[in-house]
């Protein structure tokens, strides 16, 4: 059955998120992955690294910028991890190998953890840096950074991973917490960031019975704890400038191509949507593990924007025009056309390993959103 969606007559969007849009990550090139390697191994120094990286990231940029692309990122090129760099940039979090590793679907585990050994605090300007280097190389995109939400450093570990010495109740740190992502946010606008989006994959694992069963088995408050992470993000965008976007991610887990949640939003939606202060939400909905698109009816009219993730970044394979077309008609029964975008459901390379699919296969995904963007709103 073919769509019956019509070309809607809307204005271009003037601000992020945009109609084809993408999470932020990109699969590493080949040399850029051999560069980070010898860097690990202490046989390429320091400056000869960022150099490399400096040029791939220019790069993909142009890349972006030529599919059509209104939004750029610099591919999370300078990380390991979509979250960890960022998080064990703050005072007081450290990065280590657990002996208890955390298993994604199939058995793949990923191979550090984070545990909070001090007050936390923003101290030093964690990717303001990698910002900037993104906003002077754009021309026709805005720049668009990502951070991991502030619930990263609480979900994977919980209450053991936090020295109870520093925090001998949880209250302490979650304020702590707050306050750190707050000054991490104003950083950032002061450096000129418009368009910033805090990947929230904690929300989504809150949807699935198994995790929240994981959770009490290790002693943890579930209770309450959608609030408390609703709170987080309030208190992180407090005071934003006015033309400043920001968005939130969620997805089940992506680490090559694996995932570790299923559930749809049901649970989530209503704090979701109307108790966290964010502008757009991209929301994984590439499987019928993310559920149906009937939580969409929470979503405030007006002025939210909803990016439904329906192309996914596990797999090559390419997803026709016309289902795509099929599926944002029926979430438009939920939210109206002119508050839904179209992205990938996740990055593709939340760690640098990447997912499992070619580069050109990754290109082609990315424009394949702008081509039914452009089917369907009559532009990006």
């Amino acid at each position: 059955m073919s769509s019956t969606l019509a070309p809607a007559a809307l204005a271009p969007r003037t601000r992020p998120p945009f109609r084809a849009d993408h999470v932020g990550s990109l699969l590493r090139p080949p040399a850029l992955r051999e560069a980070r390697a010898a860097h690990a191994a202490g046989t390429l120094p320091d400056a000869a690294l960022r150099e490399i990286e400096d040029r791939h990231i220019a790069e993909a940029i142009r890349k972006q910028e030529s599919l059509g692309l209104r939004a750029a990122t610099d591919g999370e090129y300078r990380r390991a991890y979509w979250h960890y760099d960022f998080v064990a940039g703050l005072a007081g979090c450290e990065l280590y190998t657990p002996e208890q590793k955390i298993e994604f679907k199939g058995g793949v585990k990923l191979p550090h953890m984070l545990r909070v050994n001090g007050r936390i605090a923003w101290q030093r300007p964690v990717f303001i840096d990698d910002y900037k280097f993104v906003a002077s190389h754009v021309s026709t995109a805005v720049a668009k950074q990502t951070i991991p939400a502030p619930s990263v450093v609480h979900f994977r570990g919980g209450r053991q991973s936090i020295d109870r010495s520093i925090y001998p109740d949880l209250d302490g740190f979650f304020a702590d917490l707050g306050t750190a992502y707050h000054d991490a946010v104003r950083a950032f606008a002061g450096a000129g960031c418009r368009y910033l989006q805090l990947d929230e994959v904690n929300i989504a694992y809150l949807c699935d019975p198994e995790q929240i069963a994981a959770l009490k088995a290790r002693g943890e408050h579930v209770e309450g704890l959608l609030e408390i992470y609703a709170g987080l993000i309030n208190r992180a965008i407090e005071g934003r400038p006015a033309d400043m976007t920001i968005s939130m991610h969620l997805c089940r887990g992506n680490f090559r191509s694996t995932f570790v949640a299923t559930g749809g939003y049901e649970p989530v939606a209503e704090v979701l949507f109307n108790a966290i202060g964010v502008d757009a939400y991209f929301m994984e909905y590439d499987t019928d593990r993310a559920g149906g698109f009937e939580p969409l009816r929470f979503v405030p009219r007006g002025n939210k924007v909803v990016v439904l993730g329906l192309v996914t970044s596990k797999t090559g394979e390419l997803e026709s025009k016309d289902a795509l077309k099929r599926r944002l008609e029926t979430a438009s029964k939920y939210l109206p056309l002119e508050q839904l975008a179209l992205s990938p459901q996740c990055g593709f390379a939340s760690t640098e390993e990447g997912n499992l699919l070619t580069e050109d296969q990754q290109w082609r995904k990315l424009e394949l959103c702008v081509e039914v963007a452009r089917e369907v709103w009559g532009g990006v």
